[in-house]
């Protein structure tokens, strides 16, 4: 018999045990379905068994950790639906694209029809296979023969990711007949995916899923027109040049074209951003460009790009930081914790923003604020300014794009610009990169660059950030009169070198730990790129240092 402890207490239970029947009698203690295990620290499947004596963590679909297996193995069983119903090429050919909200946008690229009767076919499916529990099994493969495995099968994407993996072996995981690859865990069998939905969109599927709030219930969907264009629109670019997924990275890599991809990336997003100016001075009226988007989105380097696109068609572009508008520092609202709110509506002097720009918006003079985050107080030191015709008002914040902020202005007088880091490829067509993780990144890599935050202080601070995000950010994003997707195609491989070193020093047995080996873990798919090769003005620079700009 071994000893396993949990939560102070210890069991015994004989050698070989499933970890699963170990959680099935906690699971009702800890509420959420258990998804996980960390033996000893290191995170574990469920269909693994007991080996020695250990101390024994569980990870419920609350966690992220949790939440991030049940939408894999999800996803899984999605594909595993469609390879029954319409055969291997339409699996193969599906791309799992991007998430809005809660649904996971799948394109099946013209290999099945986006109807209605096909989504209840995929989904009747998959609750079969739910019903009958039918389990997933983990296989080990050395890489060169995982290579002919799926290069035998046509997945291109796959044979071209594991040619650059460093490690010997490649999990793959099967589900009655059907394989794939994913690079994190599963759940045991597809008895755990019980909450989902399937409905036919645009022309492919989104697959419907709980969110980490509420992990048994799944919300109707809803639609968010202009990031899903905006999303197809990277992906159309990505497709266009040929680059889908980080295989096809590393291969722009090792053919000596990595300083083209750059050069290609930054004038695409530099034409995107003169045809924002562009719209911006042909409305005619504007003199506030609203610019909103979650952190590290990238919003600073945009804001003076635009800038000089706007000068060259005439306009004397002006920023605002909406920082200096924070109340004084005893007059902020604080959150459950008793900790300052810095990023809710009511930290921000409403009234006094809008009766300055009302002022500026007729003509008149006025003495603009500036904050002083050392004192907590709000100075005024000389800083006046008088609109002309030909100003405009760059407004960065992230509530630009709430109507309470900017109440008092004229909507004809305000372009308001959605900026966010939308990750436009995969790590292959079944593996997609959330955008949190590249927003994360490049966080990690700023703040310990310019504020000497070590990658643990930053993982930590994460969820508080995009709780903030959610509630200040994300429901306004339609509201946009244009969004710009500030993320670049080659950037993660950029961003490796900066942020492998960071993580590597968080310690086991930190709160932080398994984000940093998770991230670690994805980072290791990527060749580098050095940051010399990038423009003084990219986006980028904003997070590795070197730009022109005052970032």
């Amino acid at each position: 018999m071994y000893t396993v402890t949990i939560k102070g207490e210890q069991k015994a239970y004989p050698p070989g045990t499933a970890f699963e029947q170990i959680a099935e009698a906690y699971q009702e203690e800890y509420g959420r379905l258990i998804a996980l295990v960390a033996v000893d620290g290191k995170i574990q499947e469920l269909f693994k068994k007991l080996r020695r004596d250990c101390t024994l963590e569980f990870f419920t679909l609350k966690d992220d950790v949790g939440h991030k297996t049940y939408v894999r193995t999800a996803t899984m069983l999605f594909l595993k639906s469609v390879y029954d119903c319409f055969g291997a090429e339409a699996a193969h050919s599906c791309r799992v694209d991007f998430a809005i909200g809660n649904g996971y946008f799948i394109h099946p690229k013209g290999r099945i029809q986006a109807t209605l009767e096909n989504a209840e076919r995929i989904k009747g499916r998959m609750l079969e296979l739910m019903e009958r529990k039918t389990p997933f099994v983990k296989h080990s493969y050395p890489v060169d023969d995982a290579i002919a495995f799926f290069g035998e099968r046509g997945m291109k994407d796959k044979e071209k990711l594991f040619r650059y993996r460093r490690s010997s072996s490649v999990n793959v995981y099967e589900i009655e007949g059907y394989f794939d690859y994913y690079y994190g865990y599963m759940l045991p069998n597809a008895g755990y995916v019980r909450w989902f939905d399937v409905i036919a969109y645009d022309d492919g599927f989104m697959l419907l899923l709980p969110s980490r709030k509420d992990p048994a219930v799944v919300e109707p969907f809803r639609e968010s027109r202009k990031l899903y264009a905006t999303l197809r629109e990277s992906e159309a670019w990505g497709e266009k040049i040929g680059l889908e997924s980080v295989g096809e990275l590393n291969e722009w890599i090792c053919g000596g074209s990595a300083s083209d991809l750059i050069l290609v990336q930054e004038a695409q997003q530099e034409r995107k951003i003169g045809e924002i100016a562009k719209d911006i001075v042909n409305r005619g009226g504007v003199k506030f460009v609203m610019i909103a988007g979650p952190s590290s989105s990238g919003k600073t380097s945009f804001s003076h790009r635009l800038s000089i696109q706007l000068r060259t068609l005439g306009k004397k572009p002006h920023p605002i930081a909406l920082d200096d508008y924070f109340v004084d520092r005893e007059l902020t609202p604080r959150d459950e914790n008793g900790d300052y709110n810095f990023e809710c509506l009511e930290a921000l002097d409403v009234r006094k923003f809008n009766e300055d720009m009302t002022l500026l918006l007729s003509g008149e003079r006025v003495e603009l604020p500036s904050f002083n985050f050392k004192t907590g107080k709000r100075e005024y030191n000389g800083h006046f300014m008088q609109l002309e015709a030909d100003d405009i008002l760059v407004i960065e914040g992230i509530h630009g794009l709430n109507e309470k902020l900017s109440y008092a202005l004229p909507n004809e007088s305000k372009y308001k610009i959605y900026i966010s880091a939308l990750t436009n490829i995969n790590i292959d067509e079944h593996n997609r990169i959330p955008t949190t993780d590249g927003r994360l990144l490049r966080r990690m890599v700023r703040d310990a660059r310019t504020r000497g935050a070590d990658a643990a202080r930053t993982i930590g601070m994460w969820p508080s950030v995009r709780r903030g995000e959610e509630q200040n950010i994300f429901p306004y994003q339609e509201e946009a009169d244009a969004m710009f997707n500030s993320v670049l195609i080659y950037e993660l491989a950029v961003l490796k070198p900066f942020a492998e070193p960071l993580l590597f020093q968080i310690p086991k047995g930190a709160p932080e730990y398994y984000e940093a080996k998770r991230l670690l873990k994805f980072l290791d798919y990527f060749l580098s790129v050095p940051s010399e090769s990038l423009p003084n003005n990219s986006i980028c620079r904003e997070f590795v240092g070197g730009s022109c700009f005052r970032v």
